[in-house]
């Protein structure tokens, strides 16, 4: 074995710094490699599940969401015409009330007019 120390000018040196500069050049580009294998096979499963879902004929989240808002709408409308029915309820119970409490009125019959000739 060598007995001098290791410096860069040592030849020793020199191609342990060569060996992992290499490997530190193959890491690099199979890490590259790996980042863009990926994004391609995210984008292969991406596109794949778009069309099984297309096929399945599934709503898309725009779809969705215009079904909730209509939905949400129809909610809104329809507390609104329940409180309407029940004052109409409450003011027709209030006539009718009142109908039944007060007398009703006679009718009488008029005589008939006789006619005028002419």
């Amino acid at each position: 074995m060598d007995s001098r120390p290791l410096s860069p000018h040592n030849p020793a040196m020199q191609s342990q710094n060569k060996i992992f500069e290499d490997l530190s050049r193959v890491a690099s580009g199979a890490l590259g490699s790996f980042t863009s294998l990926k994004q391609e096979l995210d984008a292969l499963v991406r596109d794949r599940l778009e069309r099984i879902l297309a096929d399945m004929d599934v709503a898309s989240r725009e779809e969705l969401e215009v079904a909730r808002a209509m939905a949400a709408k129809a909610r809104d409308e329809q507390e609104t015409l329940l409180a309407r029915v029940a004052e109409l309820e409450s003011r027709v119970a209030s006539l009718e009330s009142t109908k039944e409490s007060a007398p009703a009125p006679k009718r009488t019959r008029k005589a008939p007019q006789a006619k005028k000739s002419g």
